[in-house]
């Protein structure tokens, strides 16, 4: 097995003068990436930083976060890729959980500054440095099962979690999905999705593997996706359905020449059939690809292509079958495995099942049984291994592809000094799959407190995409099981009316 400097030493061994990078006017070669690479491990040496210490990065999209996605753990060190989504006491939880002495940023890191021993702004003063360091040798020493990342999901305890992702988890999952997807040296792949996600991860390191450009676009938007689509000849992409759709709104709307787009893959959230058909309009040389999978995994687990064949079909609705190298099923509650068609948790094994979580021994322990990922999410397979999701068992929501666990909200909502009882759940969003609702009960007396404090009460506390778009107050209290806990499904209930499942 490689660690995450292979693909590099591969593409400069076989594709050394063939573009690497788009970004805006840079464009830089396998070559020039390669040493670009090599002079940030002389950069890490000559700060200090150690084999196996936490590196930050809080930033957008660009070439230089390709560079320190690659180049820090083919160093030895780790990557920590924060989310730049997520509000300022979150990303400062990140930095205090990881331990990361560095931070590498593209914005005034305002807090987060008192959490690191040094921050470095890119561009400028990481071009410094770079310039003057020497080159270093990338991947002497490392292990496959080294870690190599760090990436903060959400927690079911109101605290992140840092998914501990080694060399092996990362470069088996890009394998994992060239296998079903071949990457050739002529193709060129938008980077459009965020590379804070593991998503990131997988796109990047089987481009690299296989010598193809990547053309990146710093934050998304669907004219700039579809301008670089044009002028770049685009060939594949990966995304969230909300930027599916957008692509698809703006490409009838305006349309741009996307005939080179032999792909599209999508994951995050559950897509609407009705979103594929118009993307099947706008875009019709893309053949759609459906992923599943977690951070946890690596981040994928099951793949369906072809999805435009499927939009009459019940299998529209599915995640696809397992990807080669990963087994996923479907247990009960004792773990034992259940026969098709029955309803279960979704427990997946393979070498991209994560080697847990940072410093949270009791969450690892909760998840982690026999080397198998228990995903928390509710499913059955048919009798051909296509995967369908029906519920979460997790206390959680996805909204435009993001992970939020019910109880971080409801901690910030609870810091209020009015709030007596509080209930977080996802309603169905025709735009983000799924958003952000809440139940709450004030206390006795209060006055003046309205849906609208609560919300902008949690904008103080929580990135954009976990404040809830509704807030419900009820005059009494909220409905509780025998034990006491809320029944979130029957406050849920009367939003999901008309949905074949309880997943968006």
């Amino acid at each position: 097995m490689n660690t995450i400097a292979d693909p590099l030493i591969h593409a400069n061994r076989v594709a050394a003068g063939r573009i690497a990078t788009v970004c805006g006017e840079t464009r830089h070669t396998f070559s020039e990436l390669g040493s670009r690479c090599r002079r940030l491990g002389g950069v890490l040496e000559s700060l200090g930083v150690e084999r196996g210490e936490r590196v930050a990065i809080w930033a957008d999209n660009g070439h230089r976060y390709i560079e320190v996605y690659v180049g820090v753990p083919a160093a030895g060190r780790v990557v920590v890729p924060l989310n730049t989504r997520h509000a300022e006491p979150e990303l400062v939880y990140a930095l205090n959980d990881s331990g990361a002495r560095f931070l590498l940023t593209d914005r005034d890191p305002g807090k987060l500054a008192d959490c690191v021993e040094r921050v470095i702004r890119i561009p400028d003063e990481y071009e410094s440095l770079l310039a003057a360091a020497d080159e270093r040798a990338l991947g002497e020493g490392g292990e496959e099962n080294d870690l190599a990342g760090l990436f903060y999901t959400g927690g079911t305890t109101g605290a992140s979690k840092g998914v501990m992702l080694t060399h092996r988890n990362l470069i088996s999952n890009s394998f994992h999905f060239m296998a079903h997807v071949p990457h050739q040296k002529t193709d060129s792949i938008l980077v459009m999705a965020p590379l804070f996600h593991a998503a990131g991860s997988n796109a990047v390191l089987g481009n690299i593997w296989s010598g193809a450009k990547q053309v990146i676009l710093p934050t998304f938007t669907p004219e700039g996706a579809l301008d670089l689509i044009e002028s770049e000849a685009c060939t594949g992409t990966l995304g969230v359905p909300t930027m599916l759709s957008a692509l698809a709104e703006e490409q009838m709307a305006r349309p741009r020449r996307t005939h080179t787009l032999k792909f599209i893959a999508h994951g995050g959230s559950p897509i609407a059939s009705g979103v594929l058909r118009r993307v099947c309009e706008a875009i019709p040389s893309a053949e759609l690809i459906e992923v599943y999978g977690a951070t946890e995994l690596s981040p994928l687990a099951t793949i369906s292509r072809h999805e435009e064949e499927l939009l009459d079909t019940d299998r529209v609705r599915s995640c696809g079958q397992p990807m080669l190298g990963v087994g996923v099923g479907i247990l009960g509650e004792n773990g034992c495995s259940l026969p098709t068609g029955e309803v279960g948790e979704v427990v997946v094994r393979g070498p991209t099942v994560m080697k847990g979580y940072w410093n949270k021994p009791e969450e690892t322990a909760s998840v982690l049984r026999e080397g198998a990922y228990w995903t928390g999410d509710l499913g059955y397979l048919d009798e051909e291994g296509y995967l369908f999701l029906v519920d979460r068992s997790k206390d959680m929501i996805v909204s435009g592809g993001e992970n939020v666990y019910s109880t971080e909200v409801e901690e910030v909502l609870y810091r209020h000094p009015d709030v007596l009882e509080a209930a977080v759940f996802g309603v169905p969003d025709e735009k983000w799959g799924e958003a952000v609702y809440a139940a709450v009960h004030l206390r006795p007396g209060t006055e003046g407190v309205g849906s609208e404090d609560l919300v902008a009460f949690c904008r103080e506390s929580l990135g954009g995409y976990k404040v809830p778009k509704g807030i419900d107050l009820h005059d009494e209290v909220l409905p509780k099981s025998g034990p006491g806990k809320f029944l979130k499904r029957e406050l849920r209930e009367p939003y999901w009316e008309g949905h074949d499942r309880a997943v968006n």
